[in-house]
């Protein structure tokens, strides 16, 4: 199995754009037609447009999310970017979407028989088109820039994990020297949030862009540690950039990262002392009483 596999590109890109002069084969050293001239090192993904006033039923999941209905774009500058917001504000659905967008493969696992309840929510479009993911029908109204053209990458989404691990152990056995890519062999005899760091030290030594959703959600504030040295390191190599969708203010903490805000009003790039994130765990270990007397 090569890295094209599971986590990799599923043929060209569908859809983005490379920036004008920039490098076809993705080194270092092109050139934009826009703002300094020059691409950042490890920034692959330099903009997203998002199309809200476009959608075609905003009735209709995914397009009823409030931060999502108007156009609106997202610029990328460095190696490290964080979605952040409440539950239900579309920070997973744009993540997936984008990763789409770029022409990164996405792991699928198995399906459910019969769909849970919360899942039967109106098609956006009804006919050939219902079958599509949530995250499938907004990629149609997304628009992205590429640095360097295509480029690999991987989606990590917490959920998904465990059927991916097993499946990189049943490669390990057939072809060992695949597992150095992924973490090393036998994932899924570690505990959760040792197999998930093992795996991030693998996988991420490889160049590319990586999104990951809520990647903390099986790591201990320790492992949340550990993540962020790694993600540190990675920048300061500068050969991957990682969107991240998270809720944990230490992974948000990256120095030098972006941080773009999820809200009725839509996506805007704040700061990490401003987040509700940090201020409410700000304010909470504090005074921790305060928030059980009101």
């Amino acid at each position: 199995m090569t890295d094209r596999g599971l986590h990799g590109v599923d043929g060209r890109p569908r859809g983005p754009r490379r920036v004008p002069g920039a490098a076809p084969d993705g080194g270092a050293g092109g050139h934009s037609a826009a703002g300094s001239g020059t691409v950042e090192t490890g920034v692959w993904l330099r903009q997203v447009e998002i199309k809200g006033d476009e959608f075609p039923d905003r009735e209709a999941h995914p397009f009823d999310i409030p931060t999502l209905q108007r156009r609106q774009v997202l610029r990328f500058d460095q190696c490290a970017s964080f979605f952040v917001g409440e539950n239900g504000s579309g920070k997973s659905t744009l993540i997936e979407a984008i990763a789409r967008r770029c022409g990164i493969h996405i792991w699928t696992e198995s399906k459910r028989r019969v769909a849970p309840p919360a899942a039967r929510r109106p098609a956006a479009r009804p006919g050939p088109h219902s079958h599509r993911s949530p995250a499938g029908l907004l990629s149609d109204h997304l628009d992205v820039i590429l640095a360097r053209g295509p480029v690999r990458g991987g989606v990590f989404t917490a959920e998904s994990f465990r059927q991916w691990a097993e499946f990189l152990d049943d490669v390990a056995e057939i072809d060992p020297g695949q597992a150095k890519y992924h973490g090393g062999a036998n994932l899924t005899l570690r505990s959760h949030g040792e197999g998930l760091m093992a795996y991030f030290r693998g996988r991420y030594q490889i160049p590319g862009l990586y999104f990951l959703d809520e990647p903390e959600a099986a790591l201990s504030p320790a492992s949340q540690l550990d993540l962020l040295r790694l993600l540190a390191e990675l920048g300061q190599r500068g050969h991957a950039q990682f969107i991240l969708a998270t809720h944990s203010p230490i992974l948000m903490a990256l120095p030098g990262a972006q941080v773009f805000s999820f809200g009725d009003a839509g996506i805007e790039e704040t700061c990490y002392e401003e987040t509700e994130h940090f201020r409410l765990y700000r304010d909470f270990t504090a005074d921790p009483g305060a928030f059980l007397r009101e």
